[in-house]
């Protein structure tokens, strides 16, 4: 499981785009939301959407690995896509916020990578959030305030980016990926093979 966090507008949704897009071995956990759907949005890619009573239920019933409130409105990962991706060999990327981060170390201690992504300045993230016209200066305002409250998490994080340029983050990612692939305990067959090679007739 691969964790992807970021202040609103520092990039984590286009460095994940970009992750998915190359390595086939990556899906993307998707989330389950109350918020309204956005016109572009399609059920069951973008997000699972729920009511408030279906996604209380949720939460009851242990169908989360995580959940928060986010702006007024539930969001949480349900738990059987991403251990049926596990199972299946693939590595799941999380795209949450630092209160998710922390219940799924909490769920899934060993199984977990965490990447942190900063802004180059205040600034560009302040230019960013701007250029996204679906939002208004109120909101930006707002995503700038909890902006301090996301970063002040980051040393919670295994791994920090500063996102000064994507091409450059995006190889980043995919540095940290390999390599955590590589690590003895996600590499199964490995102790069988080290039998093998120590066998004397």
């Amino acid at each position: 499981m691969l964790v992807l966090s970021s202040p609103s507008g520092a990039g984590k949704t286009t460095l994940s785009r970009r992750l998915l897009e190359k390595d086939a071995n990556v899906v993307m956990s998707v989330s389950a939301t109350t918020r309204p759907k956005r016109p572009n949005e399609v059920e069951g890619r973008d997000y699972f959407f729920h009511s408030d009573v279906q996604f209380a239920a949720m939460v009851k019933a242990g169908e989360l690995l995580e959940h928060a409130v986010v702006f007024g409105h539930q969001y949480g990962t349900p738990k059987k896509p991403v251990q049926t991706a596990l199972a299946a060999g693939r590595d799941v990327l999380f795209d949450i916020d630092w209160q998710g981060t922390q219940q799924l170390r909490q769920q899934v201690r060993d199984d977990v990578v965490t990447i942190f992504v900063l802004p180059p300045s205040r600034g560009e993230l302040e230019r960013r959030l701007r250029a996204r016209a679906q939002d208004s200066a109120e909101v930006v305002a707002r995503r700038m305030a909890k902006a301090d409250d996301e970063i002040s998490h980051w040393a919670e994080y295994d791994y920090v980016i500063v996102n000064q340029d994507f091409d450059r983050a995006e190889r980043q990612v995919e540095t940290i990926l390999r390599a955590e692939r590589l690590k003895r305990a996600r590499q199964p067959g490995i102790p069988g093979f080290v039998e093998t090679l120590m066998h004397h007739d």
